[in-house]
């Protein structure tokens, strides 16, 4: 457990708007999507973790692995609200994710750091890529 009873879940589905909350925060949720569907990219993923206010029950955190299940895997939507931040709970999450992995036998995990946040990955074990980018497919639009 966690500071401020704070605990972390894989699960198989979660309250939506809970979900929708946590992407808002992160700053990745487009008003657009009102026909994603939350489930199907719980589904979707590898796995999907879940930090969880025990006190409330409410998500208070997440994270999610994309993956084959066979070779690589990578963290995806890692995100804590705002009033929960710098208590560990981004760490942990990172820990059981990649906890998750290596019980799998996949030790490549990759994930893409917003800028600023390169310090908190390494901390954690991630090493920059030299000599590699990110990209991205755009439709022109």
């Amino acid at each position: 457990m966690l500071k401020n009873n704070i605990y972390i879940r894989f699960v198989k589905s979660w309250p939506e708007k809970e979900i929708i909350a946590l992407y808002k925060a992160g700053g990745w949720w487009k008003e657009t999507w009102s026909n994603v569907n939350i489930s199907s990219i719980i589904n979707g993923s590898f796995v999907f973790a879940v930090a969880v206010n025990s006190d409330s029950g409410k998500a208070i955190g997440m994270g999610r692995l994309i993956s084959d299940g066979a070779t690589d895997c990578y963290i995806q939507d890692l995100v804590v609200l705002s009033n929960y931040r710098h208590l560990g709970v981004g760490k942990q999450i990172v820990k059981h994710l990649t906890d998750y992995c290596l019980n799998k036998n996949i030790n490549w995990i990759g994930l893409i750091s917003e800028p600023g946040n390169e310090i908190f990955f390494q901390n954690l074990g991630f090493k920059i890529m030299k000599n590699h980018l990110p990209m991205l497919y755009q439709i022109e639009e």
